[in-house]
């Protein structure tokens, strides 16, 4: 079925004022600048989601990261994400993806969202885009494994716990 991109977008925008969705724009981390593309959306209710995927297409580390994003909304915080470049093994520059940063009174935080770090390949992937960043400005990384850990200043804490506040 053909549609015209101003139909998506008046669909995304009626969505968007009935409060189905929110947009989280894309921000340039090094280049302190709003992008215009590429933005991303999150539920406000996930049984939507569910109803719409079922249990085939269930992910619980984008569920894990829609809660994460509306939880520092109900906080107060400006969400965005966030896009850092680093030059690859082969010096060539490559995105990367942050996938909150979180901006308020007091200041920037950093967030990657994974539904587990246990894999040290996961883990690394994670850390990646924070590491890049070199202001100093907290970062975490929310998952759902137990117990706590700090790589090199990035915190990784156990997301039910964060969203508990503890």
């Amino acid at each position: 079925m053909k549609i015209q991109p101003q139909t998506v977008e008046n669909y995304i925008d009626g969505f968007k004022n009935a409060h189905v969705l929110y947009q989280a724009n894309r921000y340039d981390v090094k280049g302190k600048k709003m992008l215009k593309t590429l933005n991303k959306f999150y539920l406000v209710d996930m049984g939507i989601r569910q109803h719409l995927l079922s249990n085939k297409d269930k992910d619980d580390g984008h569920i894990l990261e829609n809660i994460v994003y509306l939880e520092l909304l109900r906080r107060g915080y400006t969400v965005y994400v966030g896009k850092v470049d680093i030059k690859d093994k082969d010096g060539k520059i490559k995105a990367l993806e942050v996938d909150f940063m979180a901006e308020n009174e007091n200041g920037i935080e950093y967030y990657q969202i994974a539904n587990t770090v246990m894999d040290s390949e996961v883990l690394q992937r994670e850390l990646r885009p924070l590491e890049a960043i070199r202001d100093h400005y907290p970062k975490f990384i929310l998952t759902r494994d137990y117990g706590t850990a700090d790589y090199n200043g990035i915190k990784k804490l156990n997301a039910l716990e964060w969203l508990l506040g503890r």
